[in-house]
């Protein structure tokens, strides 16, 4: 009987350390422009992401990228903070 309850136990508190916990994380995002008198970076997007730490980080450095338009080449970097 001591034996089922301590494994009970075991098994149940090994369930709930696996459940990741879901809260809000904010996704910065900044925009970088370059040319050859140097570079600008202002503030481009925001996102909240409800999940867990790794998914929301996942989600949130899919936003990067980088290209060029008319005001030059431009690169997007976005951070959980």
């Amino acid at each position: 009987m001591k034996n089922t309850i301590l494994l009970a136990g075991a098994l149940l508190l090994a369930a709930t350390s696996m459940v990741s916990c879901k809260k809000d994380y904010n996704c910065t995002c900044s925009k970088t422009y370059t040319s050859g008198s140097g570079s600008t970076t202002s503030d481009y997007s925001h996102y909240t992401y409800k999940d867990s730490r790794t998914r929301a980080e996942t989600r949130c450095n899919a936003n990067e990228t980088q290209g060029s338009d008319l005001y030059g080449n431009y690169a997007i970097n976005c951070e959980i903070k």
